[in-house]
């Protein structure tokens, strides 16, 4: 495969998983609502904040993965927000389409992570931001 097919590939993995995660925190906030989201979280037994955080997490990680602004480390601290997901989902079988939905689905998405976080921004990325470069390993900022 040549670098050029390889990095749209990458490409198309992390604007995939970024737009899935606007997508879901597009979800909590203007279907769920909020509130309800906490909700959700509680009854899970999880602290409020959890649903904040998930809700925060996939707003800027979604935009930075559409982006590309240091897409490795943001699949990478996307990883619990999705593991999270697939346990939350877990008791209700292996089917999205179950009621509640079931874990494949996210387990999906914990695969594109850390695809993206193995391949890195591919085309048609900001990739850096030059305030930031001085806090993130270069490892993880390409």
């Amino acid at each position: 495969m040549n670098t050029s097919s390889s990095d749209h590939g990458a490409f198309l993995t992390r604007i995939t998983l970024g737009s899935i995660l606007l997508a879901h925190a597009a979800l909590k906030i203007f279907v769920f609502t909020i509130p309800g989201t906490v909700g959700f979280f509680e009854s899970l037994g999880l602290p409020a904040i959890f649903a904040y955080l998930t809700i925060l997490g996939e707003v800027a990680g979604g935009t930075a993965l559409m982006l590309g602004i240091y897409p490795r480390l943001v699949a990478l601290l996307s990883l619990p927000i999705l593991v999270g997901a697939a346990w939350a989902h877990l008791g209700n079988g292996w089917l999205f389409s179950n009621e509640g939905g079931g874990w494949e689905f996210p387990v999906l998405l914990i695969v594109l992570a850390v695809i993206v976080a193995i391949q890195g921004a591919g085309s048609f990325a900001i990739r850096r931001v030059p305030i930031i470069d001085r806090l993130i390993p270069a490892s993880l900022s390409a």
